[in-house]
């Protein structure tokens, strides 16, 4: 029986929810869940029915829930220092602790972190500072930002605009001009089914290249990507993708953002996705596994070349004229501090890089050969199942169909939370590192009674 119903009539009176079907939840068609409390990969909600988490919140609770270390540093921070500001050269203990705690498992030829709260926040900052870069070089021109279609890189105006998903665009007069977009490394939907991986890749580069040259290499600045799309889809590249389009970039001289926000700090089962692929960034954007959501924080990582700049910049014209209020946020660098010591110790990135193998293969093995799964696909501890009317012939459902949402909550049902994710019927995985291989287990066991109950 639910109880509080006080609070459910005050979750649809006054409560705008994200990314949610405004009109329905106001009405009561669409359920709701109420969270109250959550340990390890599991969550409980108010009516103490326990789920697995097996999308890790949004990707982001990396150490699983209940860790008390962290919430001890929180309090133990606030009860020293709530807040003081990072403006004018000022710091704290914890946060200047953890921007070299970054730095030092950060790939070669990074400099300095500058701190925000979330990705979207960060990927802000990170076109900001790509514009100062050009400015201070000379080149007023060179402005352009390439991402991909199917990429996330938030929901702002400008990382909104870079977002290559129609969801965050439509009726938001996004994208902004600046923005252009490419290419999604996405091999199931190739444009010729003969195609290799390594084919594929270079025609990726060639569109890129194309794109570059049609809009002129002197206004494009930076090109971002995600080492593995996140929310697009879940989708690892193919063979030879990243050699091939760092290879253009450095041709003409555009910068690369590598968004890190979902890759970072162990999902893959390295500490981030640019080492794990051989990505050679000029910034990295962070978040999520940062504190893996103890607290909002996020962060950009930038290389040599861009801070040398940065220092000519204000040696020229003044301090930086960019900064939020909560940059730094003493509780939440003790979070992150808390938190990368907690992956160190628990040995979650192996974790990863191991459950991750024994958890796609066991995928793999119970439905690949679905006659409605055209791929399952993933590195890490990060999976999509992805589903088609016609898997032979690349033929993809009808939206209307709601396939995936339908297997999602299916799903559900069955004591499991993955997340149907958009333009398309992908159902995607993204469970806590420290996933056990009998909580593997029953992932792929309450999948496969989804998939049994679901109408295809």
């Amino acid at each position: 029986m639910l109880t509080n119903d006080q609070l459910a009539a005050w979750d649809r009176e006054a409560f705008f929810h994200p990314s949610t079907h405004l009109a329905q939840h106001a009405r009561g068609d669409a359920p709701s869940r109420i969270i109250t409390g959550g340990e390890g990969v599991y969550i409980v909600d108010r009516d103490g029915k326990r789920l697995l988490d097996a999308f890790a919140g949004l990707y982001c609770v990396n150490v699983g829930y209940g860790r008390q270390e962290i919430a001890e540093a929180i309090a133990e921070q606030a009860r020293q220092l709530s807040y003081y500001h990072a403006y004018v050269g000022h710091g704290t203990e914890t946060s200047i602790t953890l921007a070299k705690m970054i730095l030092d498992r950060a790939p070669a030829g990074m400099s300095k972190v500058y701190f925000g709260l979330g990705g979207s926040d960060a990927n802000e900052t990170n076109v900001k500072l790509v514009w100062y870069y050009n400015n201070v070089l000379g080149r007023p021109e060179k402005k352009k930002i390439i991402s991909r279609w199917r990429g996330y890189h938030g929901s702002g105006l400008m990382t909104g605009s870079l977002t290559g998903l129609e969801l965050f665009h439509k009726k938001f007069d996004l994208p902004f001009a600046q923005v252009i977009h490419t290419e999604a490394p996405y091999y199931l939907r190739r444009p010729e089914a003969g195609m290799s991986e390594d084919e594929f890749s270079t025609w990726c580069a060639e569109r890129l290249e194309a794109l570059i040259l049609e809009e002129g290499p002197d206004t494009v600045a930076a090109f971002i990507g995600e080492p593995v799309l996140g929310t697009g889809g879940i989708v690892p590249p193919p063979a030879g993708y990243w050699a091939k389009i760092q290879d253009v970039l450095k041709k003409y001289d555009i910068l690369l953002i590598a968004d890190e926000v979902v890759t970072g700090f162990g999902r893959l089962g390295s500490m981030f996705g640019s080492t794990h692929y051989g990505i050679e960034p000029d910034i990295i954007t962070i978040a999520k596994g940062l504190t893996s959501a103890y607290a909002p924080l996020s962060g950009s990582i930038v290389g040599d070349r861009v801070w040398d700049v940065l220092m000519q910049g204000t040696d020229e014209n003044g301090p930086i004229g960019h900064g939020w209020t909560y940059s730094a946020h003493p509780l939440c660098a003790a979070a992150g501090v808390a938190n990368l010591a907690l992956i160190d110790e628990l040995g979650l990135v192996n974790n990863a890089r191991n459950i991750g193998a024994y958890f796609n293969t066991a995928m793999k093995a119970a439905f690949a050969d679905h006659p409605h799964v055209a791929e399952v696909r993933g590195e890490g501890l990060l999976c999509a199942v992805e589903f088609a009317e016609d898997k032979a012939a690349r033929r993809f459902y009808d939206p209307a169909r709601k396939i995936g949402p339908s297997v999602a909550g299916a799903l559900l049902r069955e004591g499991v939370i993955g997340r149907a994710m958009p333009q398309g019927d992908i159902i995607g995985f993204a469970p806590p590192l420290c996933l056990t291989r009998a909580e593997a287990d029953t992932i792929v066991d309450a999948m496969r009674k989804a998939l049994e109950n679901t109408a295809f």
